[in-house]
């Protein structure tokens, strides 16, 4: 065959091929083997809903704890290789390497230095002024940066329990992320980026690199129906026993339902004392106890000290109830 024959076969094909893309739905969708996409759009949306509690919630403590106004809000949620995240960081910055348990693998957590300054600045006594000049951190002011990160921490660990119970560790400070190795330069990280601002005055920015194997295990907390789902009804112990010391003290209405029978509204109204009113329970019956107007219990009457009593035999069952009323 020759090659102009040939040539005119491919473009027919081609033009064919592309025809029918045209035409029907795509089946399939690019993938970038060099950068693959590990957490799914439902992934990300569900991170920035963990953070933006917990950017809520670290700006009521930072503000107490440092007495002057922070506000820090969640800006973007990206994914993207380790190598591209550590090139666009800069230096120095502050560095907090954290676990959390019982996940597997290290967590960073990045402030700038405009940010770690005016609040290093605050806590030794000052204004809360920014350092015009960019430098590493003395070894005092390191320690005291430790403080916050631990904070900030606690706070994110409060945030995720929501979701999954987890418990925060501190690992390290460094003062830039080149001597940090967390992740393998190709290795996806789900990085989140806050803005925070100080009295209204100051900026800068933190963020959180959650390197892939880290969420691995979880990724199936990670979806919106799932935060929707379980939000506030997961509690630390120590909210369970507050909740609890306070449950123990409220009052609740019980009441013995000794039977039931119908009568007339006449026969009602022209009740008096002495009357007798015939029930639909048994002798040998067990009574129905009701916590504030829901059946919760079986139980016997009797007597104790001279005083009308009655002893709990079974929780509640509507099946046997029924089953009771029907022999």
């Amino acid at each position: 065959m020759a090659d102009g024959n040939k040539k005119n076969i491919i473009e027919e094909i081609v033009s064919e091929e592309d025809f029918s893309e045209e035409g029907e739905h795509k089946s399939y969708k690019l993938y970038n083997f060099r950068r693959p996409d590990k957490f799914s759009k439902d992934n990300l949306r569900a991170l920035r809903d963990i953070h933006r509690e917990f950017s809520k919630a670290i700006s009521l403590v930072l503000s107490g704890y440092l007495r002057m106004r922070v506000e820090i809000e969640i800006v973007s949620v990206d994914q993207l290789t380790y190598e591209e995240f550590v090139r666009s960081m800069p230096s120095p910055i502050s560095v907090g390497v954290f676990e959390f348990e019982p996940l597997t693998g290290q967590i960073l957590l990045g402030i700038s230095f405009e940010v770690i300054s005016c609040i290093v600045n605050r806590m030794l006594g000052g204004t809360g002024s920014i350092d015009p000049q960019s430098r590493e951190l003395t070894d005092i002011e390191k320690a005291l940066a430790k403080k916050v990160i631990n904070i900030i921490i606690k706070s994110l660990e409060d945030s995720w329990n929501t979701i999954v119970p987890l418990t925060g560790k501190f690992i390290s400070l460094d003062d830039n992320y080149q001597s940090i190795q967390v992740a393998t330069a190709g290795e996806i990280v789900a990085l989140l980026t806050f803005e925070v601002q100080i009295s209204g005055k100051h900026f800068g920015l933190f963020s959180i690199c959650f390197p892939y194997p880290v969420l691995e295990t979880v990724l199936g907390h990670l979806s919106t129906q799932h935060i929707f789902q379980t939000k506030g009804l997961i509690a630390s112990n120590d909210e369970r026993m507050k909740m609890i010391s306070k449950i123990n003290s409220s009052t609740v209405d019980l009441r013995v339902q000794f039977g039931t029978c119908s009568i007339t509204l006449d026969d009602f109204l022209q009740l008096t004392e002495g009357d007798i009113i015939k029930l639909d329970n048994k002798v040998e019956d067990d009574l129905i106890v009701k916590v504030n107007g829901e059946k919760k219990f079986f139980a016997r009457p009797g007597t104790m000290k001279d005083k009308v009593c009655v002893k709990i035999t079974d929780v509640y069952d509507e099946m046997h109830e029924l089953l009771r009323n029907y022999f």
